[in-house]
């Protein structure tokens, strides 16, 4: 009898246990509406989430370290272990160094990339472990479109050739994420010699609601021809308190000023999630 009593509590509690979890993917699949991106709080880097209404997931960039985990478990339900693609927009330690420990934890079925090449011993690092997990790998180039399903597609915008030997920066992926009416402009560090090519190719095309400022808002990616062809509703700078380099640079947040963008950091805010339906955006912080 007694032996049927501890049976029946473990059985019990396991049927607690599963409850709970339906629970929790109830509610996630019901708060999972509309487009969600979100600019993560990894400190002097750039790491930005996006999930489809569908639940297909992107990771832009990943940080300088391990903090992207943290702010990744803030927004993804402690059971998903998997997120369909990365995007390395290009190989500095402040973009791709929080990856290795994305990979070690997570599934990833897609990675893609510029073209570019680092000998830093991250950038290797984590080039084996994408060849270890059996990772496909794609190089970034202007015409690609990554469709993510209901609606949701990136534009790749840049790289338009091969950039195996110019600077890292300027071999940033620039990429154009729309949902129905609404887009978000991601830039990495692209230059202001990038942005204006951009716009001498089709600037009509970069008119978004979001704008992710290049390069931590330094000086060196602050286009006004590029903020005025844009023309986003909000600037997204992604930079940490008191960096060394001394991101934003006053220059362009004068420049943003003068277009009236108003401006949402990181520094300020910590992550910075947004909404869309398709119609229109949503700062859901």
């Amino acid at each position: 009898m007694e032996k049927i009593k501890k049976q029946f509590k473990y059985y019990f509690v396991g049927l607690l246990f599963l409850i709970t979890i339906f629970v929790w993917y109830a509610v996630c699949a019901e708060t999972r509406s509309g487009l969600t991106v979100a600019f993560l709080d990894v400190g002097q880097g750039d790491a930005i989430f996006i999930e489809s209404p569908n639940g297909n997931q992107l990771l832009l960039d990943a940080g300088p370290n391990d903090k992207v985990l943290r702010e990744l478990s803030k927004i993804m339900p402690f059971y998903d272990r998997s997120i369909d693609m990365i995007i390395e927009s290009h190989p500095d330690k402040d973009h791709i160094g929080g990856f290795v420990e994305v990979l070690r934890r997570y599934n990833v079925d897609l990675a893609m990339e510029p073209g570019v090449h680092s000998k830093s011993a991250v950038y290797r690092e984590l080039n084996n472990l994408i060849a270890e997990k059996g990772i496909k790998k794609i190089l970034a180039r202007r015409g690609m479109r990554v469709d993510f399903g209901d609606g949701v597609y990136l534009n790749i915008l840049f790289p338009d050739r091969d950039v195996s030997n110019v600077d890292t920066n300027t071999a940033s992926i620039v990429a154009k994420l729309v949902y129905g009416k609404t887009s978000f402009l991601l830039t990495g560090d692209s230059p202001k010699a990038i942005e204006n090519y951009l716009v001498s190719v089709d600037g009509e095309s970069l008119k978004s609601d979001v704008l992710k400022v290049g390069h931590h808002g330094s000086k060196t990616s602050a286009s006004e021809l590029f903020f005025g062809y844009v023309s986003p509703r909000y600037a997204i700078i992604s930079a940490g308190a008191g960096n060394r380099y001394g991101h934003p640079h006053k220059e362009t947040i004068d420049l943003l000023d003068q277009f009236e963008i108003p401006i949402l950091s990181t520094i300020n805010l910590g992550t910075i999630k947004i909404k869309s339906d398709g119609k229109g955006i949503m700062i859901a912080n």
